[in-house]
């Protein structure tokens, strides 16, 4: 923990001339159109940063239509325009060093892009046309259906286990939720979606009374306004949401095994949290988290018990809410917010003759916080962390403008610039009454992706114990002896609610 806090101030030090830039207010206010903005101008900056939000997500695909709204945005970034085809597009884009990409998650949609200043008009020129005038071409709409439906076939079934294992979750924890599917859909509905269904998602969706622009860097006065008229050519009218029912209620650990060759097994677990950033509670649960298993660090307990001392996996990590990694950073891309939330673990990869041990692990050391919660000294240390490590969150200005964003879609303050004061203001006592409320380890969904999975799901279920045996000499006798009581730490598996799954039949 101490060499991780050395590491994160030092960080601090190297980047205190960008966190500075990016550290002014944005102005979240209303253009003159009615479109609402949130705005981050920073005088010096030679950049134009975009990102364009609709208030729609893979939540509002309609039934039997499951990647709608994936498909709708890929046809508006890399489908062309009525005026140029995608090719003549990417042509355009390249001199500039410029592209537009659209994050798709489960209740926003939004287009990014930065350009510089010199190239201000063409690039925006360029973006309206995406958003305005797309061309909604069969070649394009057929060639993009087929890579999206390939991806939930073949790359996600076939070549990506962490990824596997975490969409298994989302559907174990989601059934019969707007969530319960990944954002690109289910192959059967994906094959089954129309061009004219696109178009028609996208009259209704991506509408101007839907839309959020946000901007940040060196831009001219007049951009907001610029930008504000153009949208105004969007589609007319505010989409409903309709109201979705609560997630089903948990009982016990039920798992959804997916049977697939393989060298390794991969684990996530976890349940939905009724906690977003909007809730004070949020706040204290950084520090727990952070505590526990906070994304690619070494300081965390489950990384610390289970990969460095015994050297079980590579990753231990644990989230209060959704995320995703920014490329081959460390930290979360922006605008994935949510209206709803859940808590997880993700364990990978592991051995599988180690798997169910890797298991019972993660749940014993997640149900001793829950008990005993953090001491004064790990309390201490975990807001010390969360304190210095998210003021590396913003480095540069499209970061520190998603934050904003994400902090006007759950109605507060601006998150990253309130956040030091929040953490400053908590006490051990609050830290550890939000772990008792809100945390538990006895009611959770566990995907498991592995080979056997039937053997797996018999060994869990008959509570079979699970000794540790290494490979390595010198494993303190301590943590044997710790190893002896995890080896039968009770899994209450609801036999009912757990089944094996052949890999060929996810999200089909």
């Amino acid at each position: 923990m101490k060499n991780a806090l050395k590491f994160a101030q030092a960080l601090m030090a190297m980047l205190a001339i960008v966190l500075a830039m990016v550290s002014v207010p944005g102005d979240a206010r209303t253009a003159k159109a009615g479109i609402p903005t949130v705005l981050l101008p920073i005088a010096s900056s030679p950049l134009v940063t975009f990102r364009i939000q609709f208030r729609a997500g893979a939540a509002d695909d309609p039934a039997g239509k499951k990647g709608l709204t994936r498909l709708t945005a890929s046809m508006l970034t890399d489908g062309g325009t009525t005026k140029h085809s995608y090719e003549e597009m990417t042509a355009l884009f390249y001199p500039m060093a410029s592209s537009v990409r659209a994050v798709v998650d489960k209740d926003v949609t939004t287009f990014t892009g930065t350009t510089h200043i010199d190239n201000l008009d063409k690039f925006l020129d360029l973006f309206t046309q995406i958003l305005l005038e797309p061309r909604f071409d069969a070649h394009d709409f057929d060639r993009l259906k087929t890579s999206q439906s390939n991806y939930l076939s073949k790359t996600l079934r076939g070549g990506n286990d962490e990824e596997l294992g975490k969409q298994t979750l989302g559907v174990c924890m989601y059934a019969g939720h707007a969530y319960g599917s990944p954002n690109e859909g289910l192959v059967s509905n994906v094959d089954a979606i129309t061009v004219d269904d696109v178009k028609a998602h996208y009259q209704k969706m991506f509408t101007r009374d839907n839309v959020t622009i946000g901007l940040a860097g060196g831009y001219p006065k007049n951009l907001v306004d610029r930008v504000s008229k153009s949208l105004e050519r969007l589609p007319a009218g505010a989409p409903g949401h309709p109201a979705r029912p609560a997630p089903h209620e948990i009982s016990g650990l039920e798992i959804l095994a997916v049977e697939k060759e393989g060298r390794s097994t991969a684990i996530s677990m976890g349940y939905p949290l009724d906690v977003t950033r909007a809730d004070p509670d949020f706040y204290a649960l950084m520090v727990a988290n952070s505590h526990l298993g906070e994304h690619r660090t070494m300081n965390g307990v489950l990384m610390n018990r289970m990969r460095e001392v015994r050297g079980l996996n590579y990753g231990d990590y644990s989230y209060i809410e959704h995320f995703v990694q920014d490329g081959g950073s460390t930290f979360p891309i922006t605008n994935i917010a949510r209206s709803e939330q859940y808590f997880s673990i993700w364990i990978r990869p592991v051995q599988p003759q180690h798997r169910q041990f890797a298991l019972r692990l993660a749940l014993w050391e997640l149900d001793r916080m829950v008990r005993d919660g953090l001491t004064q000294e790990e309390f201490d240390e975990a807001r010390s962390f969360v304190k210095n490590y998210s003021r590396l969150w913003a480095q540069d200005q499209g970061r520190r403008l998603g934050y904003l964003m994400d902090s006007r879609f759950y109605g507060i303050d601006d998150f990253l610039g309130t956040l030091p004061a929040k953490l400053d203001a908590l006490t051990r006592d609050q830290v550890n009454a939000a772990i008792k409320k809100h945390l538990r380890s006895d009611r959770l969904c566990v995907a498991v992706v592995t080979k056997g999975a039937d053997a797996f799901l018999n060994d869990v279920t008959n509570n079979t114990p699970s000794p540790m045996a290494y490979d390595a000499e010198g494993i303190p006798q301590d943590v044997i002896d710790q190893d002896k009581i995890i080896s039968v730490f009770p899994l209450n598996v609801n036999k009912t609610a757990s089944k094996v799954v052949p890999v060929s039949e996810m999200f089909q």
